[in-house]
Order: C-alpha cells, then structure tokens, then sequence
C-alpha cells in the first residue's frame, strides 16, 4: 500500500534525519520526499511511503518526533502499470 504524509516539521538541527530514519525504522519504503518553507520558519514536508503496515502506525510514530508539530497520512490510490502495447 502506498501513503502520503503530510507533515509540519520545526526547523531544528537534524529534524529531517530523524524523520526520514523513523520512517526508516518502523519498516516504510521513502518513495518520494518534497519540502516548503513556511513563512514562519517552519517546514511542510511531503512524503510518499510504500508498506504493508497501516499507515496510521507511522502517523502516531511520527507524532512523538520532537521536532513534528503535526502529521497527517492519506492513502494513495495504486497507478496501474501499462499492461503492454502491441507493435
């Protein structure tokens, strides 16, 4: 199953490493990672993650990171491969 986090990230030292690596940690696949600024310093951190553990056990994870202010997971519809195309 595919997820996409949301996240609200403080811009603390090292905060990215510790998410990436409790993604890391509980058995996710990181896929794809995107990063805003906010105007008030905070980040907003897009990441796409592939398991076969509920994405809510990473959410509640993620929340006790320090440095996460807040975490939201959506389930991402599976994009169907090209069954092939005959010459």
């Amino acid at each position: 199953m595919q997820y996409r986090l949301d996240l609200i990230v403080k811009p603390a030292e090292g905060a990215l490493v510790r998410v990436i690596g409790m993604v890391e940690r509980r058995g996710f696949v990181l896929r794809d990672v995107q990063a805003t600024p906010h105007a008030d310093g905070r980040w907003r951190l897009q990441m796409q993650v592939d398991s076969t553990r509920p994405g809510e056990t990473l959410r509640h994870q993620l929340e006790k990171v320090y440095d996460c202010e807040s975490v939201t997971v959506s389930a991402v519809a599976a994009v169907a491969a090209d069954a092939g195309v005959a010459a």
